[in-house]
């Protein structure tokens, strides 16, 4: 149970770390009133460029990615226990994609978690991911719609889990019902962009 409650903890902590913020603070500006307000890459890319906003791409990556990976090693149990490594990472990538989107540091206004979710799912189900990361590219480079890829593809992850981890139904179910939940979650924070969408009025990305 200590253990437990210091993954949720520790990997929530993690996870708040506003890169985007503390990005913009270091480019002199407040990136929450620049652009379109947020604190995610995305927005950092197009305000201040890529010198900026790929390293807070990775960062925010790597808060999930390293979350998970860590948790997992902490875990006492082994699979089909609720402690089991499968498990901890499960709840280590949810407290990780909260902690980026409601950090305390910020007045629980973060980010919209599409890169620390990308980061936490990775370490869970590599294969999947990276099927994910994919059909992202593919639908951002048809349409130059961010919103539209990280909506895509983290709507059609659940189904891409679903398929390649049919061996393995310890992680099986766990993955999918996480996976289902982070796709509700990056909807209801692009719910404005998708109001934008289907009026027509969008914006492409364009970078700085």
């Amino acid at each position: 149970m200590v253990t437990l409650v210091a993954v949720l903890i520790g990997s929530y902590l993690l996870g708040s770390i506003p890169f985007g913020y503390l990005a913009g603070r270091l480019a002199g500006i407040d990136i929450r009133k620049a652009g379109s307000g947020n604190v995610g890459a995305t927005n950092v890319v197009r305000v201040l460029g890529k010198r900026y906003g790929y390293p807070v791409l990775a960062l925010d990556f790597l808060k999930g990615f390293g979350a998970v990976k860590i948790s997992m090693l902490m875990a006492p149990g082994r699979p089909p226990e609720w402690d089991s490594s499968e498990i901890v990472g499960i709840l280590a990538a949810m407290s990780s994609i909260l902690g980026h989107l409601y950090p305390p540091w910020l007045k629980f206004k973060g980010g919209k978690g599409v890169a620390t979710s990308a980061g936490a799912l990775l370490a869970l189900t590599p294969v999947a991911t990276l099927i994910g990361v994919a059909i992202w590219i593919i639908v951002f480079w048809l349409t130059r719609y961010v919103s539209l890829a990280s909506i895509t593809a983290t709507v059609v992850l659940p189904i891409v889990i679903l398929v390649v981890s049919s061996q393995d139904q310890n992680k099986r179910k766990p993955l999918v019902y996480s996976s289902a939940c982070v796709a509700a979650v990056v909807i209801w924070r692009h719910r404005s962009n998708l109001s934008r969408l289907m009026r027509g009025t969008e914006p492409r990305f364009t970078r700085k």
